[in-house]
């Protein structure tokens, strides 16, 4: 005979539902979960055990309002009977004891685990720390909800923490032992870094999901027949939806002749961009010496192009930020399949007239180009200029200090109509100082725009991230302030969570 009550029980288990009901002896209680420490003493994993299918998360926060939350986690109807599911907690500050809760959610159904606690570690010994300090000048005015998401520079060889989120008061977050320029959010919830001579995915604890080494990278280049080999990963990288990665290398060739040098050989530093797939395959490359003039040379050699950014286009193509040319050049990527030519170049001498035809509002030595719109043709385009070179409109330049007028840092959103090569420059923000390398730029939902100043010139380690407002008078809504690391990047995210945004 069937026991009718023990089927109606597992049916109810293997739906996930996890109703109290009056099975065997007493009312079924689901498992709880179970809240356990990580390598990264600032992240928590919660495991659930597995019983079909549905979508877990996780609900976190000093006291049992909570508040934060972190991204779902969908389960295989076909998971077995039985299996685990885990979901890491990240977002919280040192040393502090957090309460958090699983929720699940199916068809027809949900249930809340019950309140538990989890106790963070101390930030790791032996690191020197930066300082944050945040003010709100502008009273009234509300900052984009989010946390920051700092690729930092050390100014010495003692060991410093460089890749680290914090919230918006300054409190340290998350971080990752290791220098990245830079460390970004990715699609799936990891983080990708920039390490130099790795390519590295990592969860939120810190453990590796995927490595791409440069010896890997060469060997791909070699047996595909490229004609040149990288000498180290540099300053970025881009996660497209199929699951490439694209970087740029920098890579040399020797050279006699050139002008400003004494005519002797020379080995001459220029960039690649490389298409990575999923098997650490190098499937499409390009190389600035096969489209670029070698003479032109805006800050000499052999530091000839030093590109810092690579933005994926509306129409599968790729937007290159070359700084010692001035430039952001347009690329022929077309998803993989382009002959890499330069369809247009923007900036000084380029293919592009600028509305007003004023020299000096063009971006000079530029960092970290991202896309705020697109239209059709027309592309609104948010440029943090550094102004290393920039020509004032009495015909000076800026040339290796800040004592001239030309001098001066932005923050700039530019119009770039591909229909008729006009740039117009919609906004600016001068912060009034000279920021000479670095940077970063951010158009927030909003309305607001965040930059990085990287170095504005200081005697110390020291870098400031401004968000204004959008406005012909630029109000600062949220100022932070790092002293004893630079930031080569600052970059509002919502959350550590794709797809969520913390409002605390």
């Amino acid at each position: 005979m069937i026991n009718t009550r023990l089927v109606v029980c597992m049916s109810v288990v293997l739906g996930f539902s996890l109703l109290s009901l009056g099975c065997g002896s007493g009312n079924y209680k689901p498992p709880l979960g179970v809240v356990s420490a990580t390598s990264n003493p600032l992240v928590a994993q919660y495991t659930l055990s597995q019983f079909h299918s549905g979508t877990a998360w996780v609900e976190f926060g000093t006291d049992t309002s909570y508040g934060r939350q972190t991204s779902g986690v969908t389960a295989s109807g076909t998971t077995p009977l039985g299996e685990k599911l885990s979901i890491l907690v990240a977002g919280m500050k040192a040393q502090t004891t957090y309460h958090m809760r699983a929720h699940v959610d199916w068809t027809g159904g949900s249930w809340v685990d019950q309140d538990q606690t989890f106790t963070t570690g101390p930030l790791p010994s032996g690191f020197s720390l930066p300082q944050f300090t945040v003010t709100q000048p502008t009273p009234g005015l509300t900052p984009q909800p989010g946390v920051e998401l700092l690729s930092l520079v050390t100014p010495t060889t003692a060991p410093m923490l460089q890749s680290v989120a914090t919230d918006l008061s300054g409190n340290i977050i998350w971080y990752y032992i290791g220098g990245a320029t830079p460390v970004k959010l990715m699609d799936n919830g990891h983080m990708i870094l920039q390490l130099g001579s790795d390519l590295r995915e990592v969860d939120l604890a810190g453990d590796t999901i995927r490595d791409v080494t440069l010896t890997q990278v060469n060997q791909s280049l070699q047996a595909n027949g490229y004609s040149f080999s990288c000498l180290s990963f540099s300053h970025d990288v881009l996660v497209l939806a199929n699951g490439h990665w694209i970087t740029i290398c920098q890579i040399s060739k020797v050279y006699s002749g050139l002008p400003g040098t004494s005519g002797g050989p020379i080995s001459v530093l220029g960039d690649a961009v490389i298409d990575i797939d999923l098997n650490g395959n190098v499937v499409w490359g390009w190389s600035a010496f096969d489209y670029l003039n070698i003479d032109r040379a805006l800050m000499g050699y052999p530091d000839w192009t030093h590109s810092n950014a690579l933005v994926y286009t509306a129409d599968g193509n790729l937007l290159l930020s070359m700084r010692h040319q001035s430039w952001i050049l347009k690329l022929d990527y077309a998803n993989g399949t382009g002959s890499g030519n330069i369809f247009w170049k923007l900036g000084e001498d380029g293919d592009y007239t600028l509305a007003g035809g004023d020299p000096s509002q063009w971006f000079y030595a530029q960092h970290n180009p991202t896309i705020v719109s697109t239209n059709g043709p027309v592309t609104t385009l948010a440029v943090y200029d550094d102004g290393n070179l920039r020509i004032d409109s009495d015909g000076t330049s800026c040339v290796n200090g800040d004592s001239v007028p030309a001098c001066y840092s932005r923050a700039t959103i530019f119009q770039v109509d591909e229909s008729t090569n006009l740039a117009t420059l919609l906004w600016q923000d001068l912060p009034g100082f000279y920021s000479f390398w670095g940077g970063s730029i951010l158009a927030l939902p909003n309305g607001d725009v965040e930059f990085d100043n990287s170095e504005p010139h200081a005697p110390a380690a020291y870098s400031q991230i401004n968000e204004v407002t959008q406005t012909s008078t630029p109000q600062v809504v949220w100022q932070m302030n790092i002293t004893g690391e630079w930031a080569y990047r600052g970059i509002r995210n919502p959350s550590l969570y794709p797809g969520v945004t913390w409002q605390q």
